[in-house]
């Protein structure tokens, strides 16, 4: 997509600072489950099953609304669809502080995920603005807005020990209608909604849109987001609770030591959107799988002792990660998740661009999932092990079969359209066609 005329630099940047804020703030929401939901967990004696489900509702919803957010926002326009989602999510939020029951919890909780599917309107919303070569470090930074998991992480927590956890979800509503109104003031209307609404050219249909999800490399791209997106979202929400139970630190530490992670996770979206436009997407999948592969087989290590027998006698010996080095870890896996997120989100304009928000729908719902069944099943795991670093076991397997996935995937599609071609090769971007047809 080439520089629209009549769009200026200052107009991409208002749409792309404003999509950034209104998401940092949707994204904030959508994680408040890791801290207060600690809180709840304890007044409601939940056991590690039920805290699992309440963390991973919300992620359901804003996983599965991503499909026909990401098709109103191709038909509507996102000035219209992000404002209203914000609203809708923000009555959700408020009404939170008022449940007595665990049921009642899991209902306002799938409305309060809505907040998630934020993510999909401000994709299909930004990429509009910006010519193809942008698009990889404009979508990248527009996913900082992740940092509010980090934010919820680092605040919520003192929010909580301040006024309660009932009063630390009004607050959370009142910015998000704040939020809400301040977008659709100063947001203008997208270059291809304002084109259409002038020529009264009628909205792609629905059907048209979702006619590329035929294709298999869209669901292939899926299974990376489950892990980069979905195992984040997975581990900002279940790494306080480790915190606290693995190393009996207070909720306000564990609060920090997430963050620490969920930072790092966010804010380097826009460099992994910017590597990708320069070395390509696929080379920085191969970073990312690589080293969340060994991060995460040293953070699964549970604390182990070992007696060997001696020359004189049993020698005892102790191995555990301490907190020390385990933070570290989870930081430099954050890192190369946040690129990872902005790799996998370059293709889908560059493949698909008349459906980035059907395509980056469905991309983004399976990894949203992710976010969902990974909590649950971490739940389902402790209680049934009773060993702490099984979550971390469970993700080392997920990063080995998409790793494999995608080399296998690489090599029999270049070998296959250039028999003998070099190794690097398979490292760049070479799109098998800009427009590619469905597979049947």
């Amino acid at each position: 997509m080439h520089m629209m005329e009549g769009v200026s630099r200052g107009d991409q940047y208002r749409a792309l600072g404003l999509s950034t804020l209104a998401f940092t703030v949707c994204f904030a929401v959508w994680t408040i489950f890791s801290i207060i939901g600690v809180k709840i967990k304890q007044d409601l004696g939940l056991n590690e099953t039920q805290f699992g489900l309440l963390v991973a509702t919300p992620v359901l919803t804003g996983s599965i609304s991503r499909i026909f957010l990401g098709v109103w926002t191709e038909q509507f326009g996102g000035r219209i669809v992000l404002p209203l989602q914000m609203l809708i999510t923000a009555v959700s939020v408020w009404l939170l502080a008022s449940v007595q029951t665990y049921e009642v919890f899991l209902i306002a909780a799938l409305g309060l995920g809505l907040a998630g599917g934020s993510f999909i309107i401000g994709i299909a919303y930004v990429s509009r603005w910006f010519e193809t070569e942008r698009q990889g470090t404009a979508l990248g930074i527009f996913g900082v807005g992740n940092v509010g998991a980090a934010v919820t992480n680092f605040a919520a927590p003192f929010l909580v020990v301040a006024v309660g956890w009932e009063d630390t979800a009004r607050i959370y509503a009142i910015v998000l209608v704040a939020m809400a109104v301040a977008f659709y003031l100063f947001a203008k209307t997208d270059p291809v909604q304002k084109d259409r609404l002038e020529s009264g050219t009628r909205p792609v249909t629905a059907k048209e849109q979702l006619e590329p999800l035929k294709d298999a490399r869209v669901w292939r791209f899926a299974t990376y987001y489950f892990f980069v997106f979905g195992g984040f979202v997975a581990l900002a929400s279940f790494l306080p609770r480790y915190y606290v139970g693995a190393y009996g630190v207070e909720l306000t530490t564990a609060g920090v030591f997430a963050g620490m992670y969920s930072l790092p996770g966010s804010v380097f979206r826009a460099l992994g959107g910017w590597m990708s436009d320069k070395w390509g997407a696929r080379f920085v999948m191969y970073l990312t799988f690589i080293v969340s592969l060994i991060a995460l087989f040293l953070m699964s290590y549970p604390a182990t002792t070992y007696t060997v027998a001696g020359i004189n006698g049993p020698i005892t010996f102790n191995i555990t990660l301490g907190v020390m080095v385990f933070v570290p870890l989870t930081i430099v896996l954050g890192f190369v998740m946040s690129l990872g997120k902005a790799a996998v989100y370059k293709h889908i304009p560059v493949y698909y661009p008349h459906h980035v928000g059907s395509v980056g729908g469905l991309v983004g719902m399976i990894g949203g999932l992710g976010g969902f069944v990974l909590p649950v099943t971490f739940g389902i795991l402790l209680d049934a092990t009773g060993i702490w670093t099984v979550p971390f076991m469970l993700m080392f397997v997920v990063v080995a079969i998409s790793t494999i996935w995608m080399h296998i995937a690489i090599r029999r599609m270049e070998y296959g359209r250039h028999p003998g071609l070099a190794a690097e090769k398979y490292l760049s971007d070479v799109p098998d066609a800009p427009h590619p047809k469905p597979v049947h």
